[in-house]
């Protein structure tokens, strides 16, 4: 647990003193932090996993900076208050607070609490579908269209395109993609150059100019997301994606 980093905003001393004792005990990395100007010094500088939070913090309102932190990365937040109707435990959690504890509780319990937000962080739930305007990918079925036609892939063609588009237009060094797109290591990165040529056959328009899988000197390649928004209709992009989700459409499916 030594790679979870906690931030505890609680303005009791006693009680931060305690909560981060424990969790310390557990392994975790703790900072904390007694009000809603320290507590933002804390999160900017340390970017915690899970941050346990007090709602009745005396410097502010603890609501509002549940909702800051919910627009940030996005941590977990566990909110504490002392406010246990009703209300107040639905205002916190549309807040953006994935659980919400009520003042008294015990030790057990808290714990127990974190562990399970923790457990969540660790096991998200992966996408089944990625849509990238003109080129959609089927994570499930392993399907790829492209400007509204299927592509016939292979295995290892499908996971080094899904690697490139997801960098999001990133360059990526051979290496690299051997380490993300390849299931066994390979020690010779031109076994890249080999997969970019025959994909780019079925994808570029024009394989010896390619625009789609472009070729960055001295790097590796990136895959131009700048061109796969470009002059099509939203309709069109709307209607292949519907064709391509709904099970009972007549799919070409591509060999494994």
């Amino acid at each position: 647990m030594g790679s979870v980093c906690i931030e505890i905003v609680e303005g009791n001393p006693h009680l931060r003193s305690l909560l981060g004792w424990h969790l310390q005990q557990l392994e975790y990395r703790v900072h904390q932090a007694a009000s809603i100007y320290q507590a933002r010094e804390v999160f900017l500088s340390h970017q915690p996993t899970l941050v346990i939070l007090d709602a009745d913090l005396q410097d502010g309102d603890g609501i509002e900076f549940c909702r800051w932190l919910h627009r940030q990365q996005q941590p977990l937040i566990l909110m504490l208050s002392a406010r246990n109707n009703e209300a107040d435990i639905v205002a916190g959690l549309k807040a953006g607070a994935d659980d919400y504890l009520s003042k008294p509780f015990g030790m057990q319990e808290f714990l127990a609490r974190v562990e399970a937000l923790i457990r969540r962080k660790r096991t998200p739930t992966a996408p089944a579908y990625l849509d990238y305007g003109t080129l959609q990918i089927d994570l499930v079925q392993r399907r790829v269209r492209f400007q509204g036609e299927f592509i016939d892939l292979t295995p290892q063609e499908f996971s080094l395109l899904y690697v490139l588009a997801q960098a999001g237009g990133i360059p990526l060094s051979r290496s690299e993609l051997l380490r993300r797109a390849w299931p066994d290591a390979i020690d010779n990165p031109r076994t890249i150059d080999t997969h970019v040529l025959s994909l780019r056959k079925k994808v570029e328009l024009d394989p010896r100019q390619p625009n789609l899988i472009q070729t960055i000197r001295n790097v590796g390649y990136r895959f131009n997301m700048e061109i796969l928004n470009a002059n099509v209709p939203q309709s069109q992009t709307k209607l292949a994606k519907e064709r391509f989700t709904n099970p009972r459409s007549t799919l070409a499916t591509q060999s494994t």
